[in-house]
């Protein structure tokens, strides 16, 4: 479904991203963990169209689209639930929904995929006519996500969904993962909390410095000495 190639990406006048390769296929959980600074979000940002690598390949279902528009990757079946949330503070958790689904082509589409949000997170159905401001962080994550589902994604991309998140919201964020792909969309995932995502991932990246250093299963990596040490805080013999 998506091969990045030797992707170069400078951000903020340094190299953030040096000749990174990676592939996503179709139904699966792919997780990329590494420490601050590694190069995560900015791989999903010029993925999703906000960033321009200076050099390299994103190939999207056959098609290239490293440079293509924002708005227009959102249409070839791409959303990002970004870091941090950004939902609309100010309007209500339905306008925020809607605002997920300027891709669609009219307004019976819309509804039936604000009619599946609603059935995939029912706290969203009970809070449609609150401001978005009074949510929980929780919920907030949550709505972050219903509006990226408002766009009928083949691939979603999540960035640190788990941060800042009180520990009784975090499990229930990684369940909600897993039933998203269940039901048929591939996630890629990029994530600090390397134990979780680790756990729910069919296949895993580690990143340092830019840079992929370590590849395999969640499985693999959860075993893995190297990832142990530095990103699960287990003392390794």
């Amino acid at each position: 479904m998506l091969e990045v190639k030797h992707l170069v990406v400078n951000y903020g006048g340094i190299q953030a991203v040096k000749d990174v390769s990676f592939s996503v296929q179709t139904g699966e959980i792919v997780a990329l963990i590494g420490a601050n600074g590694a190069g995560k979000s900015t791989i999903l940002k010029t993925i999703s169209g906000l960033l321009r690598p200076r050099s390299g390949i994103i190939d999207y279902e056959g098609q290239k689209i490293n440079g293509m528009a924002a708005a227009k990757i959102v249409k070839q079946g791409i959303s990002q639930v970004p870091e941090g949330r950004h939902i609309f503070a100010g309007l209500t958790v339905a306008e925020n929904l809607q605002m997920g689904a300027f891709g669609l082509k009219d307004k019976q589409a819309a509804g039936e995929q604000i009619t599946m949000v609603y059935d995939r997170f029912p706290v969203l159905k009970e809070r449609q006519h609150q401001d978005a401001a009074t949510l929980s962080g929780g919920e907030q994550q949550m709505l972050a996500m219903g509006r990226a589902l408002m766009a009928k994604p083949k691939l979603l991309l999540l960035d640190e969904p788990s941060m800042g998140l009180a520990p009784i919201f975090i499990q229930e964020i990684f369940d909600i993962i897993t039933k998203i792909n269940a039901q048929g969309t591939t996630v890629l995932l990029i994530e600090q909390n390397a134990r979780q995502a680790l756990a729910i991932a069919d296949r895993g990246y580690v990143l340092a410095s830019g840079t992929i250093k370590l590849t395999g299963t969640g499985e693999e990596l959860l075993a893995d000495p190297a990832v142990q040490a530095t990103y699960l805080g287990m003392q390794v013999p």
